[in-house]
């Protein structure tokens, strides 16, 4: 039974890195019905531009959750930009023409980002600083323990969100975003800035990659160039298995597929008599989208056409 509950408080954590990553995915399929592939690289940038801020601010003597905040402030903006830019010179050009264009320009942006960084950053992987407490707290006595830093990541999570729902289905940029979704050309004759709209959502998506990009940094505890390639390939398969376009899909997806990896890698040994262990767990997350694919390719809650944002 502990085992169990520990495998689910993980899966919980690693699920709402994925929702958040997926919610990116979504949010652009939904509005220009293109599936931003680099958008992992931008979770990635956002870790990284964090670890560089910290780095700098270490010898300063700011409590480590105000590095945190100062850190968060800076990746945001980063990724922010770097998005915004990828889409005025990436992919608007590329809108009318046919889909694949776009997706091979995506893929391409997502090695040209990982080059650059590794330039940058250079190739080997470096430790990101504790920067909450590293006690752990038991839920019940020498039971399953959860971190300060897990805490914060599901907390987090649960306000961000929230905050995007209000923001899409409640707001006056959420109509906006939902008439652009439906119909570009109607939505610009009724006052809608088409392009504005694009842009602010892959500002959002951005800000959404960069919490993910920090929390991730924060769980394991280590950053590189190549770091977003799979948390951002798992959170598509996520933004597939919920429903891609669809934003509560999505992060019912990433919960469920962090809840599928953690407890499949917490049972796989004892499942196959030992023959598979827990480095084996990254085949979930691609049986998921095989299967997904295969027997409901609309995903759990289905792909939202006329109303997807």
């Amino acid at each position: 039974m502990d085992i169990f509950v520990q495998q689910l408080i993980n899966g919980l954590v690693l699920g709402s890195m994925y929702a958040l990553v997926a919610l990116g995915y979504t949010m652009v399929y939904g509005i220009i019905s293109l599936i931003n592939f680099a958008h992992g690289e931008v979770l990635m940038v956002g870790a990284m531009v964090s670890w560089t801020v910290v780095t700098a601010l270490a010898g300063t003597g700011l409590p480590g959750w105000v590095l945190l905040l100062i850190s968060l402030v800076c990746a945001i903006v980063a990724c922010s930009a770097l998005n915004f830019a990828i889409e005025k010179i990436a992919y608007r050009p590329l809108r009318n023409a046919p889909r694949l264009a776009p997706l091979i320009t995506a893929m391409g942006m997502s090695l040209l980002l990982q080059t650059l960084a590794m330039i940058i950053w250079k190739p080997n992987p470096k430790p990101y600083p504790p920067l909450l407490p590293t006690d752990v707290l038991f839920l019940w006595a020498e039971g399953p323990v959860i971190t300060y830093s897990q805490i914060l990541i599901l907390g987090t999570t649960v306000v961000v969100l929230a905050a995007l729902l209000w923001l899409v289905n409640r707001t006056k940029l959420g109509r906006a975003m939902r008439a652009t979704a439906e119909n570009p050309r109607v939505a610009g004759l009724m006052g809608v800035k088409p392009d504005h709209i694009i842009s602010l959502t892959f500002v959002i998506g951005a800000t959404l990659a960069a919490i993910a990009g920090i929390m991730w940094a924060l769980n394991y505890g280590t950053v590189q160039h190549s770091m977003g390639f799979l948390p951002g390939l798992k959170a598509f398969t996520a933004a597939v298995f919920g429903g891609i376009g669809n934003l509560t899909g999505a992060m019912v997806g990433g919960i469920l597929l962090g809840l599928i990896e953690a407890i499949g890698a917490g049972y796989l040994g004892e499942l196959t008599g030992g023959v598979f262990g827990s480095q084996y767990v990254e085949i979930f997350a691609f049986l998921v989208l095989i299967l997904v694919l295969t027997l409901r390719p609309s995903g759990l809650m289905g792909e939202r056409v006329a109303d997807r944002a």
